[in-house]
């Protein structure tokens, strides 16, 4: 390490100022490497059926996408009391407080300091052969060891910490975007399952009231017991669907308490019994280059990648000698009370340079390092965007052809219906055997019950698409504008 003498007087003094205010310019930044986004490693446009709709639209908020009363009760809750968000935003906090850590680093240390000394100096040490006591006081200002950024690496260091703040925010709000989707998913859920259990109960009721009916018969031998045997079987596969339903909504319950984090919000669910005819409105898909500002989870790989990108200068930077400054500013005295008294006056400047010449490697290694993590960092931004596009084209798919099944089965539906009527007519008149009602009665269960769940997967699938385009714009990335002491990315 070399160190240069403290400056002997005040003109050094003076021109020891000009030098350290020369210091404080901006760092070159030139040793952080040049960012630019990747090219876009997905198609121009999404490949789903019934895609005709292509051009960029705002997304609606939330509240405006999922009108039902009771399903925003309950989003509301969980935003305020779900436990994986509270992590994500103290994730968040986490991330704040070390940019705050980073970027007080290129600010210099400047400390109070106060001490008293007395040593007593026995003869045979003394210069004057005698027995002696001294004091020394010291009080003033000082700033210790302050790295001067010369080469940008305080500077690359603060924008990666700056960037990790930032990926850990926009990961906040992808979480707070999958929570609201869960939730709506798990609201659905249990209206699915209530519409069911409604069905299975009507059912149910019908079917007692048929084995009360064949009972009779029997008794006074209008009808066989094998018909009433049959009867007795639709009865109890009602019961066993009823049962095994009620079980489903206790377990969907659950799962929906737990997203929440509070079961009081639930009691709205139990009050509703008309059928599952909700819908979504419809979102315009836009092209794939939107989601590159819309989907929180590519928000927060581009942060990581300029994170990583950040970082390589800092490594860079390791290469070059490090300015540091050590300097104080007070007075000095042998007597306590002379302290501030006139003449007492005492500084000191040393800055020092430190040149590593041999490190084993070390630096080189740890810039290879930083640029595989750079590498990562891409691949893993290429991976998350297109992971959004399958997203987006598996909910645009399954739209158009949920809309088409659901047509589908509402006109099977009517069959079953028409079919069920007409075997029991044909029956009642002796034309036809009671297993053909049985069958009838059968499949008009599972039609209907098939029309519930259809209806529910293109409600699921509207969901889907809303948060693979990116869901709310409440939850919007903080534009940079709120750090404007900071370097604009350039891309």
């Amino acid at each position: 390490m070399f160190q240069p003498a403290p400056f002997a007087g005040p003109r050094a003094a003076v021109t020891a100022a000009a030098l350290a205010a020369s210091l404080l310019l901006p760092g070159c930044d030139s040793l952080t490497p040049h960012y630019a986004r990747p090219p876009l490693p997905v198609a121009a446009a999404y490949a789903a059926p019934a895609n005709a709709a292509t051009a960029a639209a705002a997304l609606p908020e939330w509240r405006g996408y999922f009108s039902a009363p009771a399903l925003q009760a309950l989003i509301v809750e969980a935003l305020a009391q779900n436990r994986d968000l509270r992590i994500a935003a103290l994730r968040v906090e986490q991330a704040r407080a070390a940019y705050g850590i980073e970027r007080a680093a290129r600010l210099p240390l400047l400390a109070a300091q106060a001490s008293g000394q007395r040593q007593q100096v026995p003869a045979d040490l003394s210069l004057t052969r005698h027995e002696t006591i001294t004091s020394q006081y010291q009080a003033g200002l000082g700033v210790s060891a302050w790295e001067i950024d010369l080469w940008g690496r305080l500077a690359s260091l603060r924008d990666a910490a700056l960037q990790d703040y930032l990926a850990s925010d926009a990961a906040r709000r992808a979480i707070t975007m999958s929570l609201i989707t869960h939730v709506a998913e798990g609201y659905f859920d249990v209206r699915e399952i209530d519409q069911r259990i409604a069905l299975a109960r009507r059912t149910l009721a019908t079917r007692q009231e048929s084995y009360r009916i064949y009972s009779r018969r029997v008794a006074v031998g209008s009808t066989s017991r094998l018909n009433l045997t049959q009867v007795e079987t639709l009865l109890l596969q009602a019961q066993a669907l009823t049962s095994q339903l009620e079980q489903e909504r206790d377990r969907k319950r659950h799962a929906l308490q737990l997203l929440v984090g509070s079961p009081a919000a639930l009691a709205p669910l139990d009050a509703e019994a008309g059928p599952l005819a909700e819908t979504l409105p419809a979102l315009p898909p836009g092209l794939p280059s939107a989601l590159l500002e819309r989907r929180a989870d590519i928000v927060a790989a581009e942060h990581q990648l300029q994170s990583a990108n950040a970082s390589i200068g800092a490594a860079r930077a390791a290469f070059f000698p490090q300015v540091s400054l050590t300097a104080a500013l007070g007075t000095a005295s042998a007597e306590l009370g002379g302290l501030f008294a006139g003449g007492s006056r005492s500084w000191t400047f040393a800055p020092s340079i430190t040149l590593p010449l041999f490190d084993g490697g070390r630096r080189r290694q740890n810039l290879s390092l930083t640029e595989a993590r750079r590498d990562s960092a891409v691949a893993n931004y290429e991976k998350t965007i297109q992971g959004a596009f399958r997203d987006v084209a598996d909910a645009l798919s399954a739209q158009a052809w949920l809309g088409q099944q659901v047509g589908i089965a509402e006109r099977a539906l009517l069959v079953q219906r028409e079919r069920a009527r007409l075997s029991q007519l044909r029956y009642d008149s002796g034309a036809a055997a009671f297993l053909d009602v049985l069958d009838a009665q059968r499949d008009l269960l599972s039609a209907e019950q098939q029309l519930i769940q259809l209806r529910r997967a293109l409600l699921g699938a509207g969901i889907a698409l809303y948060s693979a385009l990116g869901g709310d714009p409440v939850v919007a990335a903080p534009p940079l504008a709120a750090f404007p002491y900071l370097p604009r990315p350039r891309t």
